[in-house]
């Protein structure tokens, strides 16, 4: 490398890392968008920085890219590493993968943010008109909320899940469902969160981590309704019953499809069966890295 090659990427990597410094300090932003942003400049900033040092300091005498690439694929290993001891922990955990839900009466699942004003503006404007708050905890301190809002003729059901970040921050994601015959369902939901798991055939679920706007996610849903060609049939089962039955229908699913143990065998070998992490392990990489899922 030459004195210029040296002087620009010194630039990108000084510049590389006040970028990732800027995103580590803005805990204020929840959005999944720039946290896949900031993985991809961390990434490529340390890999760049490991084989400057290295190349420098004489350690090696292989070209730079050849080291650019290996410190890439080392950071990939390292995070395989972290995130298959994380699946492994949580399998191991006393953390439902299934929640059971209760009805929220304390009146606190909405943040007092502007943003989440503007939302329920929305709602109302929509005609969307609240159906109950409901709420399960997850670990002690720890509680996921969710918010059951109707359209005018019940054919819509949309839940608004709050999620809690470890800053005290919350994120917010939207799933929108239609119910039609025999079990059929089609879910349009922007969901960032990692599933891996399996869900009935008869349902149809469009994930779109990147949609963050509620509208648009709406319009899309609304699409698909008139694309299925099925008979949407209103919403008329209490929504705490409903999602409690979801939950239980989908962890049937998943041990019967080799996701989870079956619970005799959950103290001895964890929740999650090797099949079950690995398929965990892919969709936490492709929606940390892409914003996508395998889930359809």
């Amino acid at each position: 490398m030459n004195d210029n090659s040296h002087y620009l990427l010194q630039q990108i990597l000084l510049f590389s890392l006040v970028v990732c410094f800027l995103f580590y300090q803005d805990r204020l932003s929840t959005s999944p968008i720039v946290a896949i942003f900031n993985r991809w400049v961390r990434w490529i900033t340390i890999s760049l920085g490991l084989a400057y040092i290295v190349h420098t300091s004489g350690v090696s005498g292989r070209p730079f890219w050849i080291l650019a690439v290996c410190g890439f694929l080392g950071w990939f290993l390292l995070e395989t590493i972290y995130n298959w001891l994380a699946i492994a922990a949580l399998s191991k955990s006393p953390v439902p993968l299934f929640p059971k839900f209760e009805v929220n009466e304390s009146g606190d699942e909405w943040p007092a943010q502007k943003h989440f004003i503007g939302l329920r503006e929305w709602l109302r404007e929509e005609g969307f008109q609240r159906i109950v708050a409901l709420r399960a905890e997850i670990v002690e301190s720890i509680v996921l909320r969710l918010s059951v809002y109707q359209n005018a003729d019940k054919t819509i059901r949309l839940q608004i899940m709050f999620l809690p970040h470890r800053s005290g921050n919350v994120s917010v994601c939207h799933i929108l469902s239609s119910q039609g015959r025999e079990g059929y369902r089609l879910i349009t939901d922007n969901y960032f969160l990692p599933f891996g798991g399996f869900y009935p055939e008869a349902w149809v679920v469009d994930r779109s981590p990147w949609t963050r706007s509620v509208s648009k996610l709406l319009h899309r849903h609304k699409q698909r309704v008139q694309s299925s060609g099925e008979k949407i049939l209103p919403w008329d089962e209490d929504p705490l019953i409903e999602m409690n039955d979801q939950q239980r229908i989908l962890e049937r699913i998943n041990t019967d499809l080799g996701f989870l143990f079956p619970r005799h065998l959950q103290e001895n070998y964890g929740k999650i069966t090797s099949e079950g992490r690995y398929r965990f392990w892919k969709e936490i990489w492709l929606l940390n890295y892409f914003g996508i899922t395998f889930v359809r």
